[in-house]
């Protein structure tokens, strides 16, 4: 039974889009959605799906560090589903919380990485002139640089202004605004050339014509036109965020030691692989790898599939 267009309503028509159907026949998009959606479910009810709290020191006990995965412990007697690390936390359920610290820094850092780059890139293409001049080659002078040595520059320059008994509670927002600030670039460069396309189209003439101000053409006519850009940097982003979150806090100016991520146990393992214990490793890697690159192959599909030059 065909269903007249008025009365399938917006999620109806939206499933029966061409993005839908792009999706239903991409299985590596699929797989990578499901996989995205997984890790973040965990990550939400760690708290429900966690044996214990691997960071509360009341629930640890040094008896069963160095337990292997499925192995009774030889003094406890207590078997874990991924072994423990050196602390004789549960492994698993440290993955699951250091996977939300991951996540929730990623997500945070592109969610300000957006905020400033679409700003930067919408005044700089459509008021032109000196303004684009000064905000371009701001950018061309950061993109020079690594992102992951700004985020280390930022992070440390902040630690220094930061009181010493601040600097662990207040570590997670230095670190979310260190990798914010050093990925705000790609946002700004792609944002700009599609509004100094957009702002000579008829639409934001007739604005003009009617006495719109800038700000209200921006916000609300140029904007929206430029949302599809925007996702697919945003995606493609975060696999970066997540990836440079780790590696700071692989390189201990991260996460602190009382709220680990995933980056931080990879750590933790690395310094235990040649004496025997390699689940300490293995498995967050494993995490990571799989969220980053789900993340990244999700957005090279959305690229693929929003970008009509690439069909």
């Amino acid at each position: 039974m065909n269903i007249p267009d008025h009365e399938k309503g917006v999620f109806g028509k939206f499933l029966e889009s061409d993005f839908v159907y792009a999706f239903k026949k991409s299985p590596v998009a699929i797989i990578s959605f499901l996989v995205v959606i997984l890790l973040i479910i965990a990550a939400l009810f760690a708290a429900f799906i966690a044996p214990t709290n691997p960071f509360e020191p009341a629930s640890l006990n040094l008896m069963n560090g160095f337990t292997p995965p499925m192995a009774a412990n030889q003094y406890t007697g207590e078997t874990f589903f991924l072994g423990t690390d050196d602390q004789g936390r549960d492994l698993f359920s440290a993955i699951l919380y250091g996977l939300r610290v991951s996540l929730f820094v990623g997500v945070s850092a592109v969610g300000l990485a957006m905020t400033i780059g679409v700003t930067l890139g919408l005044v700089a293409g459509y008021m032109g002139g000196w303004v684009d001049t000064l905000i371009m080659r701001i950018a061309d002078i950061q993109v020079t640089f690594p992102s992951i040595l700004i985020a280390m520059l930022i992070f440390g320059v902040s630690r220094g202004l930061i009181a010493p008994d601040l600097r662990d509670e207040l570590a997670i927002a230095v670190l979310i605004v260190a990798i914010g600030l050093s990925e705000w670039v790609q946002f700004a460069r792609t944002v700009r050339g599609t509004t100094m396309v957009e702002k000579e189209k008829e639409y934001v003439l007739a604005g003009r014509m009617i006495g719109l101000g800038r700000i209200q053409i921006m916000a609300k006519h140029i904007f929206p036109n430029v949302l599809g850009p925007i996702l697919v940097i945003s995606t493609i982003t975060l696999a970066l965020a997540i990836i440079a979150e780790a590696t700071l806090s692989f390189l201990g100016v991260g996460a602190p030691p009382t709220e680990p991520s995933l980056g931080t146990l990879i750590r933790i393992g690395q310094n235990y692989i040649f004496s025997g214990e390699w689940w300490i490793l293995l498995f967050p890697s494993i995490t990571l790898l799989s969220l980053a690159l789900s993340v990244n192959l999700l957005g090279d599909w959305l690229r693929d599939t929003l970008n009509p030059r690439l069909k």
